[in-house]
């Protein structure tokens, strides 16, 4: 029997190569996998040949979570001519306006148009930094490029100009939008809920309704949100009774459910807050957290503790680091010092939740309050990072309550290396001196205020009276 005939190696066609590239670049779940397919491209020159399989590459490189921007960037400048996906890409990845503005810039200049998706990423890292002026100017290149009746450019613009804070120019954009999705409705909406606007806000949600839209759970959950944050308890209540006569119940999801409950545990009213999350037939660890807060936050201690413990009890649900930070302010709130002490420690020794610099403040502030300041600076010293000015402005203000003005005067040596130009912490140390009868004190501090042109601020937040 004659052996088969050995048939020599053929590499398998190019665009397979390109596009099993692109596949596996779609697949990588690490940054070193990604390094391997770039390294492949390289040697396939595929970076120069193929604009997609280097794109979805790129892709991943830029806004994956195990991604690494210079490594987009890389793949970025060894493309010959990047389109306008991988163009769009990079603004996407970019966080603040000036960045993401420079890039649109270059990308005009590289003679590539923008698109109906370029204008949303860069109106959205206008919003983060709350620009108005950067917007105003993006807004001038959609009416350019004719994307100004654009659905989702819109949309964007709306929110755009609410969380900047300018809700006319928001709304104008609004009325000379000929076709109004439902989407953009709500974004109106909830610009004038944060905003305070509760009256505008609560005629457009009627006016909604009224042009036949029938907001959906996702659409009511949001509105109801915007309604917490901001305080706008007349219409969180419009909505409530909306989805009454709708017969939306809590069971149509925990998340509008959930919305609910924290609205009204936000708007201070405990007790519908309580009532809708006892109905709940679902609850998360949102909706125990939104309650918790909420109990806690309007001085009901002990049915924050009591609805903390019956959370460990049922243990459906596994506290969080939100959770913690609720409980331990509750604590704060009555003083319950041992307790805030032994959940602290449970963070870790139980959950195995390394706190955080909120948690270090809650209980910084419980431990000044009651009057164990050198044990608060113990802790202080003993925090992973740096203290921050708000925790150094607790313990300020634990010092002047136990009167012990050495810790006070190393706290406001250590504000001022953050924040030179904190004056407040001067007063505050000069009023300290005044309470504990160091008159030679408190006329050497003045006479540095008077030599450094001093003014007394007009208030300084963290020290408690």
């Amino acid at each position: 029997m004659l052996a088969p005939k050995l048939q020599p190696f053929k590499p398998p066609p190019l665009q397979r190569t390109l596009a099993t590239l692109a596949l596996i670049s779609d697949k990588c779940t690490t940054l070193d996998q990604l390094k391997q397919v770039h390294a492949q491209m390289i040697v396939s020159a595929v970076v120069a040949t193929d604009p997609f399989a280097a794109s979805r590459l790129f892709f991943s490189c830029a806004l994956s979570p195990f991604g690494d921007l210079s490594l987009a960037f890389r793949i970025f400048h060894s493309t010959p001519r990047p389109n306008s996906f991988m163009w769009n890409t990079l603004i996407r990845a970019q966080t603040h306006a000036p960045h993401a503005l420079s890039l649109y810039v270059a990308m005009r200049r590289s003679n590539v148009l923008p698109g109906k998706h370029t204008f949303p990423f860069l109106l959205k890292a206008c919003a983060r930094v709350r620009s108005f002026t950067a917007s105003q100017q993006v807004h001038v290149h959609v009416i350019k490029f004719g994307l100004d009746f654009d659905s989702h450019v819109v949309d964007a613009l709306v929110r755009c100009y609410s969380v900047s804070g300018h809700c006319v120019s928001a709304r104008q954009v609004f009325d000379e939008t000929p076709e109004k999705i439902s989407s953009l409705w709500t974004t109106m909406v909830c610009g004038y809920a944060q905003n305070f606007c509760s009256n505008e806000a609560l005629r457009l949600f009627e006016d909604m309704v009224g042009e036949g839209f029938e907001p959906g759970g996702a659409t009511l959950a949001s509105v109801l949100s915007a309604c917490a944050r901001s305080g706008c308890l007349e219409l969180g209540e419009r909505i409530h009774e909306f989805m009454k006569v709708k017969g939306v119940g809590l069971g149509e999801g925990v998340i509008l459910g959930t919305a609910l409950v924290y609205m009204y545990a936000k708007n201070g009213e405990i007790a519908m807050a309580r009532r809708l999350f006892d109905e709940m037939p679902e609850r998360n660890v949102v909706t125990w957290n939104a309650m918790i807060c909420g109990l806690g936050a309007y001085g009901y201690v002990d049915d924050a503790l009591g609805l903390f413990e019956k959370m460990k009890k049922e243990g459906v649900v596994v506290p969080n680091g939100v959770t913690f930070v609720g409980v331990l302010s509750a604590c704060c709130h009555a003083g319950l010092i041992d307790v805030g002490r032994e959940i602290f420690r449970s963070m870790k020794s139980v959950y195995g939740i390394e706190p955080k610099i909120e948690h270090y403040g809650c209980l910084v502030d419980l431990l000044g309050r009651g009057g164990w300041l050198l044990e608060a600076v113990e802790l202080v010293k003993g925090m992973p990072w740096k203290a921050d000015v708000v925790i150094l402005g607790t313990l300020l203000a634990a010092s002047r309550i136990s009167g012990n003005t050495e810790v006070a005067e190393r706290v406001v040596k250590d504000i001022l290396a953050l924040e030179p130009q904190n004056h407040g912490v001067h007063v505050a140390l000069s009023n300290m001196y005044a309470e504990a009868g160091q008159w030679q004190e408190v006329l050497r501090l003045r006479k540095t205020m008077k030599e450094e042109r001093l003014k007394k601020a007009p208030g300084w937040s963290l020290v408690a009276t």
